[in-house]
């Protein structure tokens, strides 16, 4: 009843039923209710004296000596608060509950200044400059005292170079909190100024690195990681094998290149070079995949290393993952004809046969292999594939994804109620991936069924996108063409917009779609494919265009206008990086 009161700001007559059951239990929530009820009512007096009859049972819990603090303060009475907040750290002995109490008492005051005077008291009274380092750094951070927040986190890291990992996250964390560069800048420049005097001090060049992964400075880290694997060439190799694998993850694919062939130069018995060989090649790879037109002399350039790596490597487990890539090179970067057709499809199977090979994996490939099927006309046997993998795996996602490419075959053969059926139950799929294409598709299907009871345009479009998926641009342009010249309006037109778009980047006229998504923008805002067609735009400006202001207005209005957007974390992710160029 009294906590009814309490929280209905009755406080008089929570005070009533506060005071007997503290009086008869002297229970320290009693206490601290009872002092608040006092406080809300401006009861000074009976709050000085709750106080000070608790402070002389209890002269230890120092913590009284704030709340009492705390009444002369809303009495005006500064100096006499100062005097008891500085009693209180006076009065500290070696008791650890006792100093975090303390501690935790000035910081609900609002007293950061008193809290960190606690810890600092502590440290002398236990003659440890070690402890409460976290502590201490946290309040420094809250205050924006950078400088001494970094040099409680390095103390600790000169004494204890295990706790690097907790350091690095408590970091990492203030960085994203900090709204300004004050942080970051003073990090650096402590960072630069400790490595300059001790040289030798891998940890603190590894923080470094980190700093710099941080910033998104891929070239500095990897500069960094080739000072830490000259100085310590038993393990250095180590940090530029990580530049290169973030970097990779970030798109930096020319440090990431320069990473590996780092390693890889460094000879056959260095222990990451099996690794950097397969990660350089898997970052060629991705590259050229980013770039929507194809540099034919890149591309045999890459196939010439993709087989001598192969012959130097051998076809095994460890590097399933070159062969995939390559087989996908060899399918669908160029006008494929039978022959490279066919040595995509005999990798897929060696990877098949392969024994001890996880079950995930061989699904994968198989996958992979229906969908090559698919490319090359072979409609039946790629549908009997993602069977085969929807069978085996009816419970997981990558089931799901056969089933989805399964119903995704029957649109092509326009089948379209079937193709709903399968559709609508992938909805509902675990995979927000797999349930957002599903879902794309399904409404595809049944706004254009309902439009058209002949499906014409539907059927059309159905052929030109198992065109433009086979690699057929120009057919499939003009098939785009015919539903916009057949129907005066159509529900389809924005979906037409954007495979046009797609041809455009795959035959590298970068302008043109450019063009196309903005009129997807600017008059399909509210359509299913608005942010699709936003975040393409904006890495088509960034990547292919070279217009970085464009490129984050994109971002941004993608990030403003649809929150909710898969593409969401993609974009804020980029729009940062570009804040910061």
């Amino acid at each position: 009843m009294a906590s009814y009161y309490y929280q209905n700001r009755e406080y008089d007559k929570a005070i009533e039923l506060y005071e007997p059951l503290y009086a008869r239990t002297q229970n320290i929530y009693y206490y601290q209710m009872l002092l608040g009820c006092y406080a809300e009512t401006g009861k000074y007096k009976e709050a000085e004296r709750l106080v000070e009859k608790r402070l002389k049972r209890q002269p230890r819990d120092l913590f009284l000596y704030v709340d009492l603090g705390s009444i002369y303060l809303k009495r005006g009475e500064k100096k006499k608060a100062e005097k008891q907040y500085a009693a209180a750290i006076e009065k500290l002995g070696r008791d650890s509950k006792q100093t975090s109490d303390l501690a935790m008492a000035f910081e609900n005051a609002g007293r950061n200044d008193y809290a960190i005077q606690t810890y600092l008291a502590a440290r002398e009274r236990m003659d440890n400059q070690y402890i409460y380092v976290m502590e201490l750094a946290t309040l420094y951070e809250k205050s924006g005292d950078y400088e001494k927040m970094t040099q409680e986190y390095f103390a600790l890291l000169d004494k204890s170079p295990g706790s690097m990992g907790s350091i690095q996250i408590a970091l990492q964390r203030a960085l994203n909190e900090t709204s300004t560069t004050q942080l970051a800048d003073g990090l650096r420049r402590t960072l630069t100024s400790r490595i300059r005097q001790n040289p030798e001090n891998r940890n603190y060049l590894e923080m470094m690195i980190w700093f710099s992964l941080q910033q998104l400075d891929f070239d500095f880290a990897l500069t960094q990681a080739k000072a830490v694997d000259a100085r310590f060439p038993d393990q250095g190799a180590e940090q530029v094998y990580r530049v290169a694998q973030i970097a990779h993850n970030n798109e930096a694919f020319d440090v990431a290149e320069a990473a590996y062939r780092h390693i890889i130069a460094k000879g056959k018995d260095t222990p990451l070079y099996f690794d950097s060989k397969i990660g350089l090649l898997t970052t060629k790879y991705a590259r050229i995949n980013q770039s929507h037109a194809v540099n034919t002399k890149e591309l045999a350039t890459l196939e010439g290393e993709y087989e001598a790596t192969l012959t130097e490597l051998g076809k095994n487990p460890q590097t399933v993952p070159l062969m995939r890539n390559y087989s996908h090179l060899l399918a669908y970067n160029t006008p494929a004809d039978n022959a490279r057709l066919q040595k995509a499809a005999d990798l897929l199977y060696d990877i098949i046969e392969m024994p001890r090979l996880p079950g995930n994996t061989v699904s994968e490939v198989k996958l992979e292999l229906g969908d090559l099927l698919l490319f090359s006309g072979e409609i039946w046997d790629a549908s009997l594939l993602y069977g085969q993998v929807e069978k085996a795996n009816k419970n997981d996602v990558i089931g799901a994804m056969a089933k989805f490419k399964n119903a995704k075959l029957s649109y092509y053969n326009n089948d379209f109620q079937w193709a709903k059926s399968q559709l609508d139950v992938l909805r509902a799929s675990t995979s927000k991936l797999i349930a957002n294409d599903a879902m794309q598709l399904s409404l595809l299907i049944s706004d254009n069924m309902e439009e058209d009871s002949t499906y014409e345009a539907l059927s059309y479009y159905a052929a030109a996108d198992l065109m433009l998926y086979r690699g057929q641009l120009d057919s499939a342009w003009a098939l785009y063409d015919d539903i916009t010249i057949r129907n005066l309006s159509h529900s389809l037109f924005d979906e037409v917009l954007m495979q046009k778009a797609r041809i455009r980047m795959k035959q590298g006229r970068y302008a043109e779609a450019d063009s196309l998504l903005q009129r997807i923008v600017d008059h399909y805002a509210s359509d299913i494919l608005a942010d699709d067609a936003l975040i393409m735009l904006a890495e088509l400006n960034e990547q292919q265009l070279g217009n970085a202001d464009r490129a984050r207005e994109c971002y941004e209005k993608l990030l403003l206008d649809y929150p909710a957007s898969l593409y969401a974390d993609r974009a804020r992710k980029r729009y940062n990086a570009l804040k910061k160029q």
